[in-house]
């Protein structure tokens, strides 16, 4: 008897490869990675770009003997750094087919259209500003190799020549930056999105349609649907790429939930329509997808301090959030507690995805917990760059305190753009670091739910109970940054980031990762009612309990950056 029991169990876990929505989001996702994989490192691309790094390469060398980058080194480095995977025809196509309505200002019709005329004005109006940058940058140059060749020909034996060659080049170099993003203003082309984006919208429709339809769910409910979600997806990147709302951080993701609430609750979402409000399927996709752009090569980068900033205070600060919840705030539903505490703490959504799944928390719950962290990732976006700078916080440790503590990865990009190129490095690595502890915290709530919350007295919880309840999407997101890190750090530092970062993630998995949490907030909000939220804001604890912990999490957070990046390992800030 108990021998049938385990039999059935087995025949039942094997089904749920094919039936349930956690594996479909592993098997879309991997389809993806590994056509992108196919594509990109059996190209003739590769071989093309092998070349170049190899002649950037001998470049450098040669110049090595100068005690300083002289401006060849400089040149093949800008070389090295230009190569992308993504100019292959595969990544152009999957660039064009996946674009999101542009910046505007004024006509929200500017992000779906430019005519001719328009680009040629915005190409003229912009051209003044480059021929300026373009004439400093080339004064800047011939500058540069002036003091470069006293140098070299003193055979860079007289330190004020060499010192005084490297601030001649460093002006060059800015120059150079300052030049090249006015050409890139210059270079305003014709669009017309409007064909893309239904291309687009068909193809997503389908290729999500493919794991509704071996889960039982009826495929044409799902893309009849799908279809509303998607159209609140596109509206929502519009009214994120406005210019006011892009300077206040006030993104596509927060925009979807507010305008799939507003239509919830104003004129209410049609019934044929929340079958595709998927929105589970949709973000697990994206998660898993997410897991190709967190490859261990950077976390390495960063070294021991940025480890220590992620994967020490985030579960120090999760924990204490969550026992403040219930023994302070008595918060009536722990899963609840668990869900804002992880969201918080942890990496946003991503995290608040994960824990739910864990603790088997409300869809409501879910919902609210995500629009906390949306609307404080938006203030924070803005408010911890602004403050930084006022109080004189230096770059590095401003990006760590970034990257530890605002939720969302863009958000954190950023908000570390705001600082500088070193504060924007620190901050993304350090949310790439943070964000592996997804699985990590999905495993250790599904225990402690088990064992602790739900667990009977003199009653014992076995494994299969816990894999039962384990979110199975997150070892997809393992099982992505290992392949992806692997396949990289094989191929070297310069390949790598050529074929894998601005190949496979930039031109593959990427733009398909973006669309699929796009398309899940937009279904949070269709599937959201004020009157099933109110109740949970009885008290305002879900507000407090955020703002405590987030206050706790900022002390921690930059009191750990400060010792780790200052006092311990002052040697690695200063390579950065």
């Amino acid at each position: 008897m108990a021998d049938d029991v385990v039999i059935e169990r087995g025949k039942s876990q094997l089904s749920d490869l094919w039936t349930k929505e956690d594996y479909w989001a592993i098997w879309l996702g991997f389809f993806v990675i590994l056509v992108s994989f196919g594509v990109y490192l059996n190209s003739e691309t590769r071989v093309e770009i092998e070349k170049k790094i190899a002649a950037a390469n001998q470049i450098q060398q040669q110049e090595a003997a100068a005690p300083f980058k002289t401006i060849a080194w400089y040149k093949a480095d800008d070389e090295k750094k230009g190569l992308k995977a993504s100019s292959h025809p595969f990544g152009k196509f999957v660039l064009h087919w996946t674009k999101h309505p542009g910046g505007w200002d004024v006509n929200p019709l500017d992000s779906f259209i430019r005519t001719e005329e328009q680009a040629k004005a915005a190409s003229a109006k912009a051209m003044p500003k480059y021929e300026e940058a373009k004439a400093k940058a080339e004064e800047a140059l011939a500058a540069a190799k002036i003091a470069e060749d006293a140098a070299r020909a003193a055979k860079f034996q007289d330190a004020t020549l060499n010192e005084a060659a490297k601030a001649a080049i460093g002006k060059w170099r800015d120059a150079a930056k300052a030049a090249k993003e006015a050409k890139a203003k210059t270079e305003v082309k014709p669009f017309n999105l409007i064909p893309t984006l239904i291309g687009l919208g068909v193809f997503l429709a389908l290729f999500f349609s493919i794991g509704t339809f071996f889960m039982g769910k009826s495929v044409p409910a799902f893309i009849q649907g799908f279809f509303l979600v998607f159209l609140v997806g596109v509206l929502a990147y519009v009214l994120g790429n406005q210019t006011i709302s892009k300077q206040y951080g006030f993104g596509a993701e927060a925009w979807g939930v507010v305008l799939g609430m507003l239509i919830a609750n104003t004129i209410g979402t049609p019934q044929w329509a929340k079958q595709g409000c998927e929105v589970e399927y949709f973000i697990k996709t994206g998660l898993v997808l997410l897991g190709a752009e967190v490859l261990f090569n950077k976390i390495v980068a960063i070294g021991i301090p940025g480890i220590f900033v992620a994967w020490v205070v985030t579960p120090i600060v999760l924990i204490v959030t969550f026992i403040f919840g219930q023994k302070v705030l008595k918060m009536p539903s722990p899963t609840l507690n668990i869900v804002i505490s992880a969201d918080m703490s942890v990496c946003g959504t991503s995290a608040a995805i994960a824990t739910a799944a864990a603790c088997r928390a409300k869809k409501e719950e879910l919902t609210l917990s995500i629009g906390l962290s949306l609307v404080f990732t938006a203030i924070m976006m803005i408010a911890m760059p602004a403050f930084i700078k006022a109080v004189g916080i230096p770059e590095v440790l401003g990006g760590a305190w970034i990257g530890g503590t605002i939720d969302s990865t863009g958000a954190v990009a950023a908000a570390g753009a705001f600082l500088g190129p070193k504060a924007m490095y620190v901050a993304a690595t350090i949310k790439m670091i943070q964000n592996v502890l997804i699985g990590v915290t999905a495993f250790g709530v599904a225990v402690y739910w088990c064992t602790k919350m739900e667990c009977r007295e003199g009653e014992r919880v076995g494994l299969d109970e816990i894999w039962h309840r384990f979110p199975k999407f997150v070892l997809g997101f393992l099982a992505a940054s290992i392949l992806v890190s692997a396949i990289s750090g094989s191929l070297g530092g310069e390949l790598g980031s050529a074929l894998v970062d601005n190949g496979v993630v930039a031109g593959g998995t990427k733009p398909i990762r973006d669309w699929a949490f796009t398309l899940s907030f937009a279904a949070i909000g269709l599937s959201t009612n004020f009157r099933e939220l109110a109740h949970y804001f009885k008290g305002g604890k879900p507000v407090i309990l955020y703002v405590c912990g987030q206050s706790f999490n900022l002390a921690l957070t930059l009191a750990m950056a400060y010792v780790m990046f200052y006092i311990v390992f002052p040697e690695i800030t200063a390579k950065i």
